[in-house]
């Protein structure tokens, strides 16, 4: 449950002072809409005064040491019980934010997959189309290289029989 710090101030008969003071000191802690949680209260508190008058007031057995010391026992395991439950709630929700984070990063290694297998196919098309265009060129290379040999051994062939010649 949670409260405003004027009715927990009220209701466990200290300060709004002495509650910010806690807030401060780290001591005590408060939600985002600036309220604050009774077991947060409880644990540093301890039992608000108007619950302790009403017990007090019920009970008809005469307190005695052994009793004190047991109701403060009591008390002590409420608070840690009511701190551990706390701390169990902020683990779950880091537990969940986790898998959250988890499942946002494997979101974005199967978007990268799939761009790099988009990217590796284009490769692959423009590397073949290369080589097909390479292979298409090739042998016409061939032939102008072997026109051009021809026409060299002719002119060769020519100045030689030019300067044999009588």
């Amino acid at each position: 449950m949670i409260i405003s710090v004027t009715k927990a101030a009220k209701e466990w008969g200290v300060s709004r002072t002495t509650i910010y003071q806690k807030v401060n000191d780290g001591e005590l802690s408060r939600t985002a809409d600036k309220k604050i949680d009774v077991s947060e209260m409880l644990r540093v508190f301890g039992e608000p005064i108007s619950k302790k008058h009403t017990e007090r007031s019920a009970d008809t057995v005469q307190s005695t040491p052994l009793n004190n010391q047991s109701v403060q026992y009591n008390t002590d395991i409420e608070h840690l019980l009511a701190l551990e439950k706390l701390k169990n709630e902020h683990l779950s929700q880091q537990v969940s934010d986790q898998k959250k984070l988890i499942e946002n990063y494997q979101q974005q290694i199967g978007q990268l997959n799939k761009t790099l297998d988009k990217a590796n196919a284009s490769i692959q098309n423009f590397a073949q189309v290369r080589l097909l265009e390479f292979r298409q060129s090739e042998p016409n290379d061939e032939i102008q290289s072997e026109k051009k040999q021809d026409t060299e051994i002719t002119a060769i062939a020519e100045k030689k029989k030019k300067w044999w010649v009588f």
